[in-house]
This record gives C-alpha cells, sequence and structure tokens, in this order.
C-alpha cells in the first residue's frame, strides 16, 4: 500500500507566505484586543508593554516571511535573489533592534515583565494555530 505525502509537505511557497501573512494579522488582532482587555485590568504601562511584544511579533514574523523566500530559493535550486546577503544582515540587525526595544520598554514603561511575554509569544500562539488549522485540513 502506497502511503500519500501529508499535505503540509506539500505546501506551495504561496501557502506558505499566505499562512505567514494571516499569522501575523492575527497576532495583531489579539495583542491590540488583549491589550486593550490589559489597559482596563491593569493599566496603561502593562498594556504598552504587550503592545511592544506584539509589535515585535508581527515584525518578527514579518522577518521570517523575508528569510523564508531565500531558503526556498536556496531549496528549490533557483537563482537565490540579490537580496539575499541583506536579508540575512538585517534579520541579524533587527535581533539586536528588537533587544534594544524591549531593554527600553522595561526602563521606561514599568509594566509587567509578563505582559512582554505574552506579547511576544503571540508570534508562536498564531503561527502555532495555524498549522494546526493546516493539519486539520
Amino acid at each position: 500500500m502506497k502511503e500519500e505525502a501529508h499535505p503540509i509537505i506539500d505546501i506551495s511557497e504561496e501557502e506558505q507566505q499566505a499562512l505567514l501573512q494571516r499569522a501575523m494579522r492575527k497576532t495583531m488582532i489579539l495583542g491590540l484586543l488583549s491589550s486593550f482587555a490589559v489597559l482596563i485590568g491593569a493599566g496603561w504601562r502593562s498594556a504598552a508593554m504587550l503592545v511592544t511584544g506584539t509589535l515585535i511579533s508581527a515584525a518578527s514574523i514579518l522577518e521570517w516571511r523575508r528569510l523564508l523566500r531565500v531558503i526556498n530559493a536556496k531549496l528549490n535550486h533557483r537563482q537565490t535573489p540579490r537580496s539575499a546577503p541583506a536579508v540575512v544582515l538585517f534579520f541579524v540587525l533587527r535581533l539586536t533592534v528588537y533587544a534594544g526595544v524591549i531593554y527600553g520598554s522595561l526602563r521606561c514603561f514599568h509594566g509587567s515583565v509578563v505582559a512582554l511575554l505574552c506579547g511576544l509569544g503571540l508570534a508562536a500562539l498564531t503561527l502555532g494555530w495555524e498549522v494546526v488549522a493546516l493539519l486539520r485540513d
């Protein structure tokens, strides 16, 4: 009996990009709705920390979309885009910027670190949500 490949193995590049786009949109929506709830419950400082984490999560998904294009080009033996070194360089530089933003938000807002971590974890949550939805189909 021949086993068929799971649909997630045969996911196209367009579907990968669409999955990451949906995850970014859901990250922003969940982050803004939850930050509004935190604003009411815990105050503006913790809400600002959650928004900071959410923005970093959404920007991280955007970076992974760019990096995924370069990786797919390499894996499919196509010509690597000329911008590939810039994409990798900016990926590393943005990690440094994100670390600075996290440090700055901790120093300036004096809000809940848990709120910041929740915002940072939204990207993993929404990506997991999208993958589970893809696996169910």
